[in-house]
């Protein structure tokens, strides 16, 4: 029997349309599901999933409810659940506990229900069920049989946790595959930001000088599709490495407090804390907008916007207007949190596809192979990496050359012929 808590069932028909589009451009996981479907390879498995609660996830959690598993499933964020298709999720038969806008205790609640289903399989974005696994619920580890983790901050959480010696269950880095970095982090993150700071401003890009903090595969995507509409993109680093390749792809590269001078859209993609704080408010210009595409919402550090503020309000849907004392206004788009979920869909179904294929084949990998895996933190297998590739160009309809037997042996021979 389903076990849900959703705002309200009645919507359901809203969601599947949703998730029945995306499907429609989900190729790579529609030939997994097929394979998932004749072999049932998570038969009797409970798998739980915390990821942003959108259609391009449930159909995610569709594919694995297809190969067996009994899914259980919670968002990643208060503010990106999409409360249709976690209707339409629950009317399917999958165990779902997320609505949008939770309270920060009604969030924690929904990953704590999914969590007491007792999963042997994970599959996170950001960290937040490995965190209770590791604390609140440390009882149930002994059911886990590991999991996969889907975004940079979580395998950061991660990485963090394997080297203090505090891993319980292995753990697949989806995010680190070529196939996840180079594509999700690149081209759907650059969209994606970006349609979610325009649908919810309506203001042009073109002309605007837009700071971009982090040039990591995020980063890098987001100052590209900046960059292609005409902006003028400045970059902040604090990698010497990454701040070179910037300057070298033709952006100016300086300190965020020198941006802070000139920025009309700010936003900042790092994984790390405080990276805009009172010391930029108060340089910025009347009109600034702060955005950010991290994981968390620490990094527009929002407390010392409301110390720096005289006053604050709501301007528009997911825009906050903060008023500084000499009549300066700057303003906060969808709380700080993730803007391309919070204050859009995410990334494009294509996209996706090929992520969550990722995630799909890398928790059969888990579940075959847990026995002889350590408790550390494991990158995704090179086959399944090539096989998501090999999936999405056949559906393109691109063929690429093969190496001939003889090439083969040139290339992995010392020898010089």
């Amino acid at each position: 029997m389903t076990d849900y808590i959703v705002r309200d069932i009645k919507l359901a028909p809203g969601g599947r349309l949703k998730i029945d589009w995306v499907r429609e451009h989900m190729p790579v996981l529609n030939e997994i599901r097929a394979e998932f479907e004749k072999e049932l390879p998570f038969k009797g498995i409970r798998v739980a999933i915390s990821i942003h609660l959108e259609a391009k996830t449930a159909y995610l959690a569709e594919v694995l409810k297809a190969g067996g598993a009994d899914v259980s499933i919670s968002g990643s964020n208060p503010l990106s659940t999409q409360d249709d298709v976690a209707a339409a999720l629950a009317e399917a038969g999958i165990n779902v506990f997320s609505w949008y806008n939770s309270t920060p205790e009604e969030y924690k609640e929904h990953l704590l229900q999914v969590l007491d289903t007792k999963p042997q399989i994970i599959i996170d974005d950001g960290g937040d069920l490995v965190n209770l696994l590791h604390t609140e619920r440390k009882n149930l580890v002994v059911n886990v049989l590991g999991g996969c983790e889907e975004t940079t901050t979580g395998v950061i959480r991660l990485r963090a946790l394997e080297r203090e010696g505090g891993l319980l269950f292995p753990m697949v880095a989806v995010n680190d595959a070529y196939c996840k970095y180079l594509f999700d982090n690149r081209y759907g993150t650059g969209e994606s930001v970006w349609s979610g700071i325009m649908r919810t401003t309506n203001l042009i890009v073109a002309g605007k000088t837009v700071v971009v903090i982090g040039y990591g595969w995020c980063g890098k995507g987001v100052a590209m599709r900046a960059k292609g509409m005409g902006a003028k993109v400045i970059v902040c680093e604090i990698d010497p490495i990454k701040a070179i390749e910037a300057f070298m792809d033709g952006f100016q590269v300086m300190s965020a407090k020198e941006a802070s001078v000139s920025g009309d859209i700010f936003i900042t993609v790092t994984g790390c804390k405080d990276v805009l704080t009172k010391e930029h408010y108060q340089l910025m210009k009347n009109g600034a907008i702060l955005s950010n595409a991290g994981h968390f919402d620490v990094e527009v550090n929002k407390p010392d916007l409301e110390k720096t503020a005289v006053s604050h309000r709501t301007v528009r849907k997911d825009i906050e207007e903060y008023a500084m004392t000499d009549g300066r206004k700057i303003y906060l788009l969808a709380e700080g949190r993730l803007v391309n979920l919070a204050a859009g869909d995410g990334h494009p179904a294509e996209i996706m596809d090929m992520s969550f294929a990722l995630q799909a084949l890398s928790a059969r990998y888990i579940l075959k192979n847990a026995a002889a895996l350590d408790k550390k933190v494991y990158d995704v297998p090179k086959e399944i990496d090539s096989r998501v590739a090999e999936i999405k160009l056949r559906s393109l309809d691109i063929n690429i050359d093969k190496l001939t037997q003889e090439q083969e042996d040139y290339l992995n021979s010392w020898l010089v012929e």
